[in-house]
């Protein structure tokens, strides 16, 4: 009989194509040979006449040049590799699972000494893959499918199965064997080289057996247990009830001869929050987990059964919940033993006190009995030690309005009744402070106080409170936003109609005509809506952002002097405190200029009799920004900008509404109340958080947090392109790129847009071009006209949202048949709200909504050239 082989038998690994120190030490001994012949060469060349000698030397100086060059470059690796690999490889050699390495098509690059000794190989020629060992099983060939195909993902798994026979020589002996396989990605360190694969596989039969063997004990346990002095039931997957023992039968009160395996849960017969503590059990995949728990049990006629469950769980293989089986023990009074009861007293009293909730008893009448330490601190000034001696009654300690509710809940209480609704109140010394009560009834009364019905526990709910208004009004200012952006989308088509018409009729007008004024005036209250739009779009965050990383330092530098020409004319005086090696940040320049501009329009004027406003920076880390105790933002580092005035304040009725748009308090015709709610909307959508301070009579600070951008190295590979949209949007102010002066063209254009008076006048527009214009009203009718003219167009034009199929889906069907086909979108929203939902290699150009002739004009013809 042969001996297993150890793991001291491989000091190597048993397959490894990693190079080694003995084969370079032989290349440089044969590069000295061969150039040993190539100075024999040269010395005796001219004295021997024999030429195959010659030709011989000859070619063995060339093979020594050859190999001495080649290591001088590199092309022949001759140096040892380094010892970080020697102590990788040893490490892996030594581990006691076996580790095989393959690479993405399952080919083997490295197997260590366990593997072999698991597997029975006993040289590298031997060493077999996971698909030939594992395949001819089916449990093992599904483990094995699933976790190649989680690594192909990118996920890493582990997988238990079940074989009839070991794979290898085994200490665990014959028969069927467990085994534990895991599999993860090992990255390459060279660019470009595909990840490499880990696989681990361990023998668990001795482990699985112990598994086994409690179960058959606990099996054997519960057959007793059916008539035994203590309760039990066991359930399915979805807490099903499919047996329990006639004890736990009786003191529910369920008539066992009615009852039907499945149709009543544990959620039936469990009172209070006991269900969610049982439901919070749960196994790692394929093992079990028993805990113990004190709860309440519900009887059929409502009434509670204090008891003590000793829950078992278990999971499946692939973490769903599997069965579950538990001993139910009613809670024995204690006492017999002086000495045991008066430590249990201590202890108990030791835990009541130090609770961090704050816990009463009543009597039936509603009186407190006796309460903890928390109690007493959270109540004080309503309750004090000498009231609760006195008999006070607990509802002194809830408002008027919720006394019955009080009152209700301890008459259930008094009834032993189970699962009473919690009550909400607040205290009647202090309003803002918010309450929520548990009244839970006494079933087992005690000796000591034998009037005991009913506990109850008391938490401050005051910050969970002040978080749900909060969220409140988050989903009103979004609600508000969802509705801006929408009735900016509508209003977008009618200005874009509007500016397209006046271009037209100021195309056919000259200066002298009577009316060449009016159609001037109309173009520029057109354009002064479109402004309104745009700041619509800012507080709804549906409009463009170019965002890049800045330097507040250098923002807040650069407009000063655009503040100091604001302030001009008043009181008011500039403070500007710059922070020192502020983090860069990243957001759109032009737009979050327009929310520091803002601000100090907004400082400015509240201060009408003049003031000082203060233009502040700063870095705030992680812990300062936990100190501001804004519960809404993340602990995370933030750059901080203030802006501060001294002026007349903000009343606290308004504050929650004062980013809302269009509300404002100046006076009419002096403010559209459009302001604040585009700062908000820019800070939102720059990752960031706007949070305003106030006191009546003495002034305001808006704080502007937005995030620390880490900045990483980018390293652009070869044969990318950079797509830039095409378009300038029409929010930003003009570039110094010149517009190109001839603006004709004589392509093929599809216009598709849902709105009839847009495409009437983009049609009309692009035509008065030289362009030839096909038009569609959706997206379905475009693919209809693109397969009659055969695909003869040069460009699209379209909108985005459509009915039937929007502009997105448009564009992924024609590029099926079209892949060159040049595309444009129109829109009113931002471009990255639909750029999102296509292809990262999607090409298209960009207009924003509203636009005029001589913008749709210049992107068309950008777009064709390009």
């Amino acid at each position: 009989m042969t001996r297993p082989r150890q793991a001291d038998d491989y000091s190597e690994p048993l397959l490894d194509r990693g190079g080694r120190t003995g084969t370079a030490l032989r290349i440089i001994l044969l590069a000295l040979v061969l150039i040993g012949a190539a100075a024999a060469f040269v010395v005796f060349k001219s004295s021997l006449d024999n030429e195959m000698v010659l030709g011989v030397l000859g070619v063995l100086a060339m093979v020594g040049i050859f190999f001495l060059v080649s290591s001088v470059i590199g092309f022949i690796e001759v140096m040892p590799q380094r010892q970080s690999d020697s102590l990788a490889r040893a490490f892996l050699n030594s581990h006691p699972d076996g580790s095989l390495i393959t690479d993405d098509k399952g080919r083997i690059v490295y197997a260590n000494a366990a593997y072999g000794e698991l597997t029975g190989a006993r040289k590298s020629t031997e060493v077999q893959t996971l698909e030939a060992l594992l395949s001819r099983h089916r449990e093992s060939n599904e483990a094995l499918y699933r976790l190649s195909n989680g690594l192909r993902e990118g996920r890493e798994g582990s997988e238990e199965f079940r074989l009839l026979r070991s794979l290898g020589p085994s200490t665990n002996g014959s028969g069927a064997h467990w085994y534990r396989l895991k599999a993860r990605t090992l990255q390459s360190e060279e660019i470009g080289r595909k990840p490499l694969h880990i696989w681990q596989i361990s023998d668990i039969t001795s482990e699985r057996d112990d598994q086994e063997r409690f179960f058959k004990e606990l099996q054997n346990a519960i057959d007793y247990l059916d008539h035994a002095p203590a309760g039990f039931f066991s359930a399915g997957r979805k807490g099903e009830i499919f047996y329990l023992n006639a004890t736990l039968a009786e003191w529910l009160g369920i008539d066992l001869t009615k009852f039907v395996p499945g149709s009543v849960t544990i959620g039936d017969f469990v009172a209070g929050e006991g269900l969610a503590l049982i439901q919070s059990v749960q196994a790692d995949p394929g093992l079990k987990k028993t805990v113990t728990l004190d709860l309440d049990l519900k009887k059929m006629n409502g009434q509670s059964l204090p008891a003590q469950i000793v829950h078992s769980v278990t999971s499946m293989r692939d973490g769903a919940p599997g069965e579950s089986r538990s001993i139910v023990l009613t809670r024995q009074k204690s006492g017999e033993n002086d000495q045991s009861a008066s430590a249990a007293a201590m202890r108990f009293t030791r835990f009541f006190n130090n609770t961090p909730m704050a816990i009463a008893s009543v009597d039936g009448a509603g009186r407190i009995l006796r309460t903890n330490a928390p109690f007493l601190k959270l109540f004080s000034g309503i309750v004090s030690r000498d009231d609760v001696e006195n008999g006070a009654l607990l509802e002194v300690i809830v408002q008027d309005s919720d006394k019955s509710k009080l009152q209700q809940a301890l008459a259930a209480a008094k009834d032993r009744q189970g699962d009473i609704p919690p009550i909400d109140s607040r205290t009647p010394t202090d309003e803002a402070r918010h309450f929520r009560f548990y009244v839970n009834a006494v079933i087992d009364q005690s000796d000591e106080t034998p009037e005991e019905a009913a506990i109850v526990y008391a938490v401050e709910v005051t910050e969970q409170k002040a978080l749900e208004a909060q969220m409140a009004q988050t989903q009103k200012m979004n609600a508000v936003g969802t509705l801006a952006g929408g009735i900016a989308h509508d209003f977008n088509n009618v200005l874009t109609a509007i500016l397209l018409s006046s271009d037209h009729l100021l195309l056919q007008a000259r200066p002298a005509d009577p009316g060449f004024a009016d159609l001037m005036e109309i173009k520029r209250n057109a354009n002064r809506a479109a402004v309104l739009v745009r700041q619509l779009l800012a507080f709804s965050r549906k409009q463009t952002m170019r965002p890049t990383v800045l330097n507040l330092t250098d923002v807040v530098g650069d407009l000063r002097m655009l503040v100091d020409r604001l302030l001009s004319g008043t009181n008011v005086k500039l403070d500007v405190e710059y922070g020192r090696d502020l983090w860069p940040v990243k957001t759109d320049l032009s737009q979050f200029e327009q929310v520091l501009i803002n601000l100090c329009v907004n400082a400015r004027d509240a201060m009408p009799q003049g003031g000082k406003l203060t233009l502040r920076t700063k870095n705030v880390t992680a812990a300062e920004v936990a100190a501001f105790n804004y519960s809404y933002m993340p602990h995370e580092d933030m750059v901080l900008i203030e802006v501060s005035d001294n002026g007349t304040g903000i009343a606290p009725e308004i504050m929650d509404k004062i980013f809302e748009p269009f509300f404002t308090t100046k006076e009419v015709g002096k403010g559209t109340g459009l302001g604040l709610a585009m700062v908000y909307g820019i800070v939102k959508q720059s990752g960031g958080y706007i949070q305003p301070e106030s006191e009546v009579g003495k002034g305001t600070t808006f704080r502007v947090f937005l995030p620390r951008h880490i900045v990483e190295p980018a390293v652009a590979a070869e044969g990318d392109a950079v797509t830039p949209t095409i378009g300038t949007p029409a929010e930003q102010a003009p570039t110094a790129v010149e517009q190109p002066e001839d603006l004709t063209g004589s392509a093929v254009i599809l216009l598709v847009e849902d709105e009839e008076a847009v495409r009437r006048g983009g049609k009309r527009m692009l035509e008065t071009r030289g362009y030839t214009v096909y038009e569609a009203g959706s997206g379905v009718e475009a693919l209809d006209i693109m397969d009659e003219l055969a695909g003869k167009v040069d460009i699209v034009v379209s909108d985005v949202v459509m009915p039937e199929m929007d502009g997105p889906s448009l564009l992924r069907e024609l590029r099926k048949n079209y892949p060159n086909l040049k595309f444009i979108f129109v829109s009113g929203y931002a471009e990255d709200a639909f750029a999102r939902n296509l292809p990262p290699d999607s090409k298209f150009g960009f207009l924003p909504k509203p636009f005029s002739l001589k913008q749709l004009a210049v992107v068309v013809k950008e777009t064709l050239d390009s």
